[in-house]
């Protein structure tokens, strides 16, 4: 049996093939889908050339593989766009990159510190409904707006020809005033952030919401999730630390379960997913690259990249002792985006690029390695270690400070196309 899964990615809009839960084939296209806002701050996408794209790459794979039998949907999760009452897109897609939610609500408070306030839940700058709360106060809701969704339930929606979006729980948690617990979302919070609860998606009853060329297509599901579904191969059993731009950690529970730092996100099918991401994550060791190329440039050399040269100083080097600590947190965290990184421990002896390439590794390591220890503390068990995404895979020496730092070996995943083939994993099991 054969099961497509759609990914639409910030940049990318991807899609897997598998048959009877092996990969088959993918296609990959270029999102390109940013418009410019009248808000420095929004980040916005055109959901039509989006919704398009991902349409074109669907129709090719049907093309080629005409007995595909279900269809998962998953993408950039906490973002939003506006739907009328034809099921038709009525604004931009205000992505998780949109940052008007920390602009000021009053003279000491940004919108998101006030929304976490006066609502008791966390609203994180990107999260879709702290963003329409925002624009609410600020006029910005089309007239023609009946409710709101991510662009994952919208190509759902538009795969199926409904007039309104049905919503999987990973889905709705991510765009905020949901209760994770009860599965369902916060009407006492919704009301003091100001919005109607009536203009809040529905949650889907059912994993699958209709059908498109007689194959059922599924709920959108949210990409992390998705992700995970396919890097471990038991959930059970592993939790998964991915690095590429950013980074994340993630670890499934059968039962609801808190721990300091971490979303407890629902799991498509059941359970949840303690997550955890660093807002910096793989960018940390890209910074320090960018660092030694501008350092080369004072000095009249232009290089193309220092990669290379980073990874030919490991080699022909062992670690040293006198390591200094990095903390790599340059962009904050969800929960405090105030904090900024730090070295410390530096001495006249490892002011070295050496030793500043290792303290960087460290760090990134220490900060998925964080939210292990409060996972544990909350009451969570060990589980067998997986890793993925390029920033990982890529470099062998952060491999190995993952092993140091969790005290147990890494296992690489598959790797391909992750969260789509998660997707269309998740559709498959729904056919069973």
């Amino acid at each position: 049996m054969k099961t497509l899964g759609i990914d639409i990615g910030t940049t990318t809009i991807s899609a897997a093939v598998l048959e009877d839960g092996q990969f088959l084939a993918s296609e990959t296209r270029a999102n390109g889908a940013f418009i410019p806002s009248a808000l420095t701050c929004a980040r916005e996408q055109d959901v039509e050339k989006i919704t398009q794209t991902a349409l074109s790459v669907i129709e090719t794979l049907f093309e080629r593989y005409p007995d595909i039998h279900s269809i998962g949907v998953t993408g950039q999760m906490h973002g939003i766009l506006y739907v009328d009452a034809d099921g038709n897109a009525v604004s931009p897609l205000y992505t998780w990159q949109d940052a008007r939610g920390s602009l000021p609500h009053s003279k000491t408070e940004s919108w998101v510190q006030y929304l976490t306030r006066e609502t008791g839940c966390l609203a994180a700058v990107g999260f879709g409904l702290a963003t329409h709360a925002y624009n609410l106060a600020a006029g910005l809701v089309p007239p023609a707006a009946v409710t709101c969704c991510t662009i994952g339930d919208y190509l759902a929606m538009r795969l199926c020809g409904l007039a309104a979006p049905r919503m999987d729980d990973s889905n709705a948690a991510s765009i905020g005033f949901f209760d994770a617990e009860h599965c369902a979302f916060d009407q006492t919070a919704l009301q003091k952030a100001g919005i109607d609860p009536n203009f809040v998606p529905q949650l889907a009853a059912e994993p699958i919401i209709g059908h498109f060329r007689n194959a059922a297509v599924c709920a959108a599901i949210g990409d992390n999730q998705a992700s995970f579904l396919r890097s471990v191969r038991d959930k059970t059993a592993e939790m998964l630390v991915n690095v590429g731009t950013g980074s994340q950690f993630s670890v499934f529970t059968p039962h609801y379960l808190q721990a300091d730092g971490l979303e407890t996100r629902p799991m498509p099918g059941g359970g949840y997913l303690l997550a955890g991401a660093s807002l910096c994550g793989g960018r940390a060791y890209a910074l320090l690259e960018q660092f030694f190329r501008s350092t080369a440039s004072m000095l009249g050399t232009e290089v193309h990249s220092c990669y290379d040269a980073m990874t030919r100083l490991l080699d022909e080097n062992p670690r040293p002792d006198d390591v200094p600590a990095v903390c790599t947190l340059f962009e904050g965290t969800r929960a405090d985006s105030s904090l900024t990184g730090s070295i410390s421990g530096l001495t006249t002896h490892n002011f070295t690029p050496l030793h500043l390439i290792y303290g960087v590794m460290d760090g990134m390591a220490d900060e998925l390695h964080r939210m292990y220890t409060a996972y544990r503390q909350a009451g969570g068990t060990p589980k067998r270690l997986i890793g993925s995404g390029n920033g990982l895979r890529q470099n062998r020496y952060l491999q190995q400070r993952f092993e140091s730092a969790f005290g147990c070996p890494l296992t690489l995943s598959d790797g391909r196309e992750e969260a789509a083939a998660g997707a269309a994993q998740f559709a498959a099991e729904q056919q069973i």
